[in-house]
């Protein structure tokens, strides 16, 4: 095995002046611009990855005879020591370094010697990047996976507790028909299960090898790709070099799910915000989501819909920004990309953020079956199902509109609902209307009429939601 040339403990990143591209240059950089160029301090947070992607690098690089078998030992031992040294918070980033790469390979080779400088055969920090943030996002991506199968699930499980629990059905904010709890939660996991299936299609994307491609037309070295991309559980290499150092589709691609995403999330919590409302007052939240007033002793706010709302303006920033970074950018790569990160990294961060409070808080709402039955009941909720009544009784529907029209404007004046009203105060409107005009006026009779797939009477709620969790389950 190589020899090591210094003990880890005496290597200081921060006093080493040569850069290890600096064989052209003249002068050093300018302090200011050090800083400015520099990217460590965000993207450290690839060093896991970055130290995988190279473990594989230098066994692939050893299996073609590049590096031998004690080389090739000595720097995976080496990056797993500077690993677990990153691990215990005891490793020095260096700005001068400028990368989690050159950090990482710096000290490596102070580590172990020249054996550290071999590491970098074949490759280049271009295509070195694009795989770290692959690898990266392809994890942060089964993360959120599992975060929104968790919200789906507690989502689902609420629904068919509900499946009869009746509420308004709004149009324009105002009461169109009654439906019931459960039906409008599965409402949410259709929203969510789109996003999940968008989410695992992006991750298709994500989960192609650019490494190989060196700077950006590959490497004169026989390396092999197809090794290295199998070592570290690529579907496949990618087919064209200038294409694979340059492209951030994959990082767009998951920025515009995740402001897709967070649009839904964002009805959810318009509704949870409303409903939650002394004017509403259709759900409690507990008082764990909730904070108070500075000043109104009176006040419980619902913060965390509330700040999942406005989010949802900070990822669609995200997604702009990286859209803006791409669209004028020549092949291959260019320093622009190095803007990639913050906005994918804060993306990520905030997705994560926004489903864990989600998942946590929806199974702990508390519906308020009498107020939102009562809301159904005021809004004259079974209109429509008057019209119809009278459509099977021979009526067109227009002058079935009219009537009930005229029906709905006698209950305002009176203040009463279609089904407080008596059989002789519904036959001044028309004569067809006859005593079983009652089993469709009330609002069981109405979600129950809706019995078919995709409706919201309450035996089609309970098998939605059942056939919704079993989607859960296939995904392993």
């Amino acid at each position: 095995m190589t020899q090591k040339s210094a003990p880890s403990a005496e290597h200081n990143p921060a006093a080493e002046t040569e850069k290890p591209w600096g064989g052209r240059f003249s002068e050093p950089t300018d302090a200011f611009v050090e800083g400015f160029t520099a990217s460590v301090l965000f993207d450290k947070r690839l060093y896991h990855h970055d130290i995988e992607g190279s473990i594989a690098h230098a066994t692939m690089l050893s299996k073609v005879g590049v590096l031998t078998e004690m080389e090739r030992d000595a720097i995976v031992q080496g990056l797993k020591e500077i690993r677990a040294e990153i691990e215990r918070g005891e490793f020095q980033w260096s700005v001068q370094l400028e990368d989690v790469h050159m950090n990482i390979e710096s000290a490596l080779t102070a580590r172990i010697g020249i054996t550290g400088k071999k590491l970098h055969t074949g490759r280049s920090r271009n295509d070195q990047v694009a795989t770290d943030v692959r690898l990266y996002l392809r994890d942060e991506i089964d993360t959120i996976a599992a975060e929104l199968t968790r919200l789906q699930s507690g989502l689902i499980d609420l629904a068919a507790a509900h499946n009869d629990t009746i509420m308004p059905g709004f149009t324009h904010l105002q009461t169109a028909q009654p439906v019931t709890f459960g039906h409008h939660l599965l409402a949410w996991n259709e929203m969510l299960q789109r996003d999940y299936e968008r989410l695992m299609d992006t991750r298709k994307r994500v989960n192609i090898m650019p490494l190989g491609a060196a700077a950006l037309a590959g490497t004169t070295y026989p390396i092999d790709r197809i090794q290295t991309a199998e070592l570290l559980g690529f579907d496949r290499p990618s087919e064209n070099s200038l294409d694979s150092v340059s492209d951030r589709d994959f990082a767009i691609e998951f920025c515009s799910f995740a402001s897709l995403l967070l649009m839904h999330m964002s009805r959810m919590s318009e509704e949870l915000v409303l409903w939650t409302s002394s004017q509403f007052n259709f759900i409690n939240l507990p008082d764990r989501f909730c904070t108070g007033s500075s000043i109104m002793p009176q006040k419980k706010n619902p913060d965390v819909p509330e700040l999942v709302r406005g989010k949802s303006g900070r990822v669609y920033g995200h997604l702009m920004s990286l859209l803006t970074l791409m669209k004028s950018q020549p092949l291959a790569y260019n320093k622009d990309n190095q803007e990639d990160k913050e906005p994918l990294f804060d993306t990520l961060d905030t997705v994560k953020g926004c489903l864990r409070a989600f998942a946590d808080m929806i199974p702990a709402l508390e519906p308020r079956k009498d107020v939102m039955r009562e809301a159904a009941r005021r809004g004259f909720a079974t209109a429509t199902d008057l019209a119809d009544y009278l459509v099977r009784k021979g009526v067109a529907f227009r002058d079935a509109h009219e009537v009930v029209g005229k029906s709905v404007a006698f209950g305002v004046a009176e203040n009463r609902d279609l089904a407080e009203m008596s059989l002789e105060e519904l036959q001044q409107f028309s004569t067809v209307i006859s005593a079983d005009v009652f089993d469709v006026l009330t609002l069981e009779g109405s979600v129950a009429a809706r019995d078919h797939l995709g409706g919201t009477a309450p035996a089609q709620v309970a098998a939605a939601a059942k056939r919704a969790k079993a989607l859960l389950r296939q995904r392993g």
